[in-house]
């Protein structure tokens, strides 16, 4: 065990965070499925996006990854172009339902974020901002 109560405490709440997010809570609010995962990915992804992208960002395998990108194409949210340097290969592009579901579910989230941190100080929820973005690029 850490002797540091903040490293302590600081797994606390990745724990909570994580159960959260295993029982889907932030995407419950906008109606979101597992296959909007792929959206995020695309949109994140600054460049094309095959199936293979997807597994490698979502830490998933194949198959997994393959049924995920068929559910987001089967609704309508992202579509296949060929790759013109490569026939065998495809990108994935959203649509513009995907974009609009995006923009839906970015929403959802930011008002769940902004819900909690309504009694926080504009100061307050800059610094958190600040320290979580850290966070997050050190988990690399």
């Amino acid at each position: 065990m850490h002797e540091d109560k903040d490293i302590a405490a600081i797994e606390r709440a990745m724990v909570a965070i994580r159960r959260r997010q295993r029982r889907r809570a932030l995407a419950a609010a906008d109606g979101a499925g597992p296959e909007h995962d792929v959206l995020d990915v695309i949109e994140g992804a600054g460049g094309p996006v095959t199936v293979t992208g997807v597994a490698e960002a979502l830490g998933v395998d194949q198959p997994r990854a393959s049924r995920l990108v068929a559910a987001a194409v089967t609704g309508g949210l992202v579509r296949r172009e060929a790759d013109q340097a490569d026939g065998r290969r495809s990108h994935l592009v959203l649509t513009g339902v995907g974009r609009a579901a995006l923009a839906h579910a970015r929403e959802s989230r930011q008002a769940s974020f902004a819900a909690v941190t309504r009694t926080w100080t504009a100061a307050e929820r800059a610094e958190f901002a600040r320290l979580l973005t850290r966070f997050v690029e050190g988990m690399r």
